[in-house]
Order: C-alpha cells, then sequence, then structure tokens
C-alpha cells in the first residue's frame, strides 16, 4: 500500500532484552537482525541493567549517543548503550531503576489517577518490573526530547505486562508517539492453567477480573488490561492467545504478530552430519553409563524440553505416552526418551561422571538410573514423582527407557556439557504435547535442525501449523499436531504412543522424507516471512499518532 506509514523510530523494550531469561529473548533476539536490516540503527532495544550479571549479552559503546548520556546522567537517569550481542548487532541500551523504590507509592498513586490501575495487592515481581519499566519510559522521553520531535513517526512497543506502566506513561507525556502493547500470555490466562483449573471449556464464561481476585492476580492483571486498553494497538503472539485476551482481557487485539525464528547459526552439510553423530554418540555414552545398557546407534531418541510447568508444557501426557509405549507390542526398536527441562539441580552424580570418564562397558545400572543430576527436592519433584508413581526402574527389558536431564543445556552442566542446540540435533523426534503455551518456540527450533516433531493444537505453534498444513497433521508432513482439550490426557497420550510406534517402522528414506519436511516447514516462519505483520502494526499504531497531531 503506497500512503503505509513507516517508523522513523522504534523503541521496544522487554525484560528479557540482552537478559536470557525466559522465551521472549529469543523471539526479540532473533527478530533484531530483521528489524536491524530495516531500520538500521533506527531501532533501539531497552532492557535492565544489572551490571555484573554474566547473563548480559550486551556490548557497552561509550561513544554512542554520548552527548545525550551526559544529559540523561544529569537528569539523574542511570544508562549504558551499546549494542545487543546478538546477530544483527542492533543498538540496545540498559537502564537502571534502583532510585525508583523509594518514589513507588506515588507513581502508583498517578497510575491509579490517570489511568485506574491497581496496585494495592501488588506482589512478587509486580514492584520490580513497574519500577523498570518506569524507568524505561523515563529514558524513552529524554531522549525522544533530546533527539526527536513531533515531526518524527516514533513507535514504543512494550512487551508484556512488566512494561506497561511505562507504556501508559508514554501514552501521558508523550502523545505524539504511537504505543503497540505485545502480551505473550495473559497473566490471568498462565495462572488459571498454571492452577490446574480447566482454561478452553470454560473460556467463554470466565471473567478475568474476578479471576483475578480468586488467584490473587489483581495487580498484574489490572496493569495489563489498562494496557492492552489504551495501547493504540494490541497485539499477540497466535491465535489461541488472541481468543484469550478477548475473554479475559474484554478486548480483541489488533494483530496478531507470530514469532519467527532465524536459522542461520543451524549448521550445513557436512558439519551438520559430524555434530548430529556428536551429539548422538554422547546421549547414548550418558545413557549406557547411568544404565548399564548397551544401546546403540540404531536406539531411536526422543525428547521434550522447555520451562519447567508440568502441566502446562504437556510434561505428564509425554511421560504417560512413553509408560504405555513400553507396553506397545508392535514396537520392535529401542527408544531412549529424555526430559531435558532445567529443575531445581544440585551437583552432577559423581557416581556417573566417574562411569564416563573410566571409558569402560558396564552392565549393572547406577542407583536411581533415569537422572544424570541430583536435584535438591528429589522427594518433591513432579517427574521424579510421576516415574516413581508409573514404577519406571529403565529394567534391561523395558523397551522404552527414560532419563531426565534436570540441568540447564548450557554447555557447562558437568555431565552432557552441550549447548541446547547442539544436544536437539542429536534427536529422532521430539514431542512437545503442550496444554498451555501462546506461541511454542521448542518445536520450531526442532524442525529448524531437520527434527520432526509432535505438538498440539493448545499450542499457537500447532494451530499455525494446521493452518498452514490445511488438513489434519500427519509426522511425516515433519509436524504432527494432536487434538488437546482440558480432558483428553489419555487420549493425546495414545496418539503420541502411537505415532512413535509409526514412526519407528519408517523406512530410511519415510525418515528422510520426514527430516526435509520438518526443515521445509521451518523455512516458512523465518522472520523474514512474519514481519510483514510488525510492519502493519506499525502502521496502524502510527495513522492513530498521527490523527493526534492535527
Amino acid at each position: 500500500m503506497a500512503n503505509k506509514l513507516s517508523p522513523d523510530y522504534i523503541f521496544e523494550s522487554s525484560w528479557e532484552v540482552c537478559n536470557k531469561v525466559g522465551g521472549i529473548y529469543t523471539v526479540l533476539s532473533t527478530k533484531a537482525k530483521t528489524l536491524q536490516e530495516k531500520f538500521p540503527d533506527h531501532i533501539i532495544f531497552l532492557g535492565p541493567d544489572f551490571e555484573n550479571s554474566e547473563s548480559l549479552s550486551f556490548i557497552q559503546d561509550k561513544e554512542l549517543f554520548s552527548s545525550w548520556v551526559k544529559k540523561a546522567q544529569k537528569e539523574g537517569l542511570k544508562v549504558r548503550v551499546g549494542r545487543w550481542d546478538v546477530p544483527g548487532k542492533p543498538i540496545a541500551i540498559l537502564v537502571n531503576y534502583s532510585r525508583y523504590f523509594e518514589k513507588k507509592n506515588e507513581i502508583y498513586t498517578h497510575l491509579w489517577e490517570d489511568f485506574s490501575v491497581d496496585s494495592l495487592h501488588a506482589y512478587g515481581d509486580y514492584d520490580e518490573s513497574s519500577m523498570f519499566s518506569y524507568a524505561v519510559a523515563k529514558v524513552v522521553e529524554s531522549f525522544y526530547k533530546f533527539y526527536l520531535n513531533k515531526e518524527q513517526k516514533v513507535i514504543y512497543h512494550a512487551n508484556e505486562w512488566m512494561l506497561g506502566l511505562g507504556m501508559l506513561y508514554i501514552k501521558k507525556y508523550l502523545p505524539f508517539v504511537a504505543t503497540i502493547f505485545t502480551t505473550h500470555a495473559t497473566s490471568i490466562g498462565r495462572s488459571i492453567a498454571g492452577n490446574g483449573k480447566p482454561l478452553y471449556d470454560y473460556l467463554f464464561a470466565y471473567n478475568g477480573d474476578q479471576m483475578a481476585q480468586e488467584l490473587n492476580m489483581e495487580s498484574k492483571h489490572s496493569i495489563e488490561k489498562r494496557t492492552a486498553w489504551n495501547a493504540d494497538c494490541f497485539t499477540t503472539v497466535s491465535d489461541i492467545t488472541a481468543n484469550e485476551c478477548k475473554e479475559l482481557l474484554d478486548k480483541p487485539v489488533d494483530f496478531v504478530l507470530p514469532n519467527g525464528f532465524e536459522n542461520d547459526f543451524v549448521a550445513k552439510g557436512q558439519k551438520f552430519i559430524l555434530k548430529r553423530k556428536k551429539a548422538r554418540e554422547k546421549i547414548i555414552k550418558i545413557a549406557n553409563a547411568l544404565l548399564g545398557s548397551k544401546l546403540d546407534d540404531d536406539t531411536l531418541i526422543i525428547s521434550t524440553s522447555g520451562r519447567y510447568e508440568f502441566r502446562n508444557k504437556g510434561v505428564d501426557v509425554y511421560l504417560e505416552a512413553m509408560n504405555r509405549l513400553k507396553r506397545d507390542n508392535r514396537l520392535d526398536k529401542k527408544i531412549l526418551a529424555l526430559i531435558t527441562i532445567p529443575g531445581w539441580v544440585g551437583k552432577p552424580r559423581e557416581d556417573l561422571l566417574e562411569r564416563l570418564n573410566s571409558n569402560k562397558d558396564y552392565d549393572t545400572p547406577l542407583e536411581v538410573p533415569m537422572i544424570t543430576h541430583w536435584l535438591h527436592n528429589m522427594s518433591h519433584d513432579n517427574v521424579l514423582g510421576m516415574l516413581k508413581h508409573m514404577d519406571v526402574h529403565n529394567l534391561e527389558a523395558d523397551k522404552v527407557k527414560i532419563i531426565f536431564l534436570p540441568c540447564y543445556l548450557d554447555g557447562k552442566d558437568g555431565i552432557i556439557n552441550m549447548e541446547y542446540y547442539d544436544v536437539i540435533l542429536g534427536n529422532d523426534l521430539c514431542i512437545f504435547p503442550s496444554y498451555y503455551e501462546p506461541w511454542g518456540y521448542t518445536p520450531l527450533e526442532a524442525i529448524a535442525f531437520k527434527v520432526p516433531c509432535i505438538t498440539s493444537d493448545l499450542a499457537g505453534f500447532g494451530m499455525w501449523v494446521n493452518k498452514l498444513i490445511g488438513k489434519k497433521t500427519d509426522i511425516l508432513d515433519g509436524v504432527k499436531v494432536v487434538h488437546r482439550t482440558d480432558y483428553n490426557f489419555s487420549e493425546a497420550s495414545d496418539i503420541i504412543k502411537d505415532t512413535v510406534v509409526e514412526f519407528s517402522k519408517f523406512s530410511p528414506t519415510e525418515k528422510d522424507t520426514t527430516r526435509k519436511n520438518a526443515e521445509l516447514l521451518s523455512k516458512k516462519a523465518l522472520w523474514s516471512k512474519f514481519i510483514k505483520y510488525y510492519l502493519d502494526a506499525y502502521d496502524f499504531a502510527l495513522k492513530k499518532a498521527e490523527e493526534r497531531k492535527k
């Protein structure tokens, strides 16, 4: 469209900018390259400043905006300017927010008076997120007044309720800046699901405000709802979460902005083959040392991964499916089923390390032969609890062996010592039967590494695949989307079990086709394909801001 408005500057704020703590980090850090190419050095990311933290992927540049930084410091703002150390190297401003805690009551009072946000019931991370959000808005205001004016088309993009307070500040004090708010999952929807309540069958009947009161979520829900209502453009990441917003926030989204991906770090050709071989050898070596078994490369390696949300991520369904798989007479292949989910991890197992370092073959299992690292809460861990309930012992006769790797796969866990992306490509199949998943990066990452996967239609990604393929999916398509509801735990477990049996019987040609289809599907979710939705949202928001300039 000839009259589509494009921003001169974009300020995008999130708790996860340069701060690797959750899935939104992947969204922003992979999107950064495409936005930087489209708006070179006019996309500016703002994140929290934890000065001595190892998790910050940030390169300071004291020359960048140096004259403004001096003025900002005189105004009492503490910032560090530089570049986010991700592909594209976009500009990032890290913001220190500690000084605002002493003013929080005053800030919350204004928030109530201006936007009816209820901060009275705040607890946990609410104060910290709000003070960070407020500090970010003050920094954007200072930058805007130093370099920009109402003639420029400027976007302020806030991610999640944590950045809501700042967006509302921008709306009040910088009225010519267009505002976008993205909720990646409604706080109340996640809470309903996380508390074991049926979310989907009753979604139409839930009252968000009432549920927030019941679940002690009033302040988070209030800031999220008011931000959604006051943004020039309200967005989310999938159709499934869009429905949640409409029902629980009483506000339909203006746009769905699906989460894309950059695959430039996926190894190619011979390098890919060697990395896959190395990962498989390492996984099987660890399994054999732990189990006293003789698994070989013909073993089918399966895994699930993600955050430790036992029900929301479908870990319970995965374990049940693996347990049923053990008893399926059609299975004639050995299966190694991994759970690579970080738990409350203690130390790597010394007895396992001893075996791994000895290079001997063992024919007896170690004690507790289903976990690689000791946990601080061995007797209260959900995965171990379910394995105990299912009477899993990883016996020699079991066709399916289940192993829990409860560590962050950061390359220095003490046992596997490989990063997540290097481990994932050793898999034959990945399974993510989520109950609550606004988007779902784990299945997208799997197929980018040519690993076919099973996901669910309660994940935004699964919904997107269904829409794209336009028929009931099959594992041969690269992704099998399992239908999930509030109550079909058993049926979903059976479908997963049957799909694994089917996949285990594939000929080499069928496996190759499945892997190719998985990779092809991942290429349809690259940021180069999805950025157009952002450009539409920018245009929509900017047109509202332009109206205010008249």
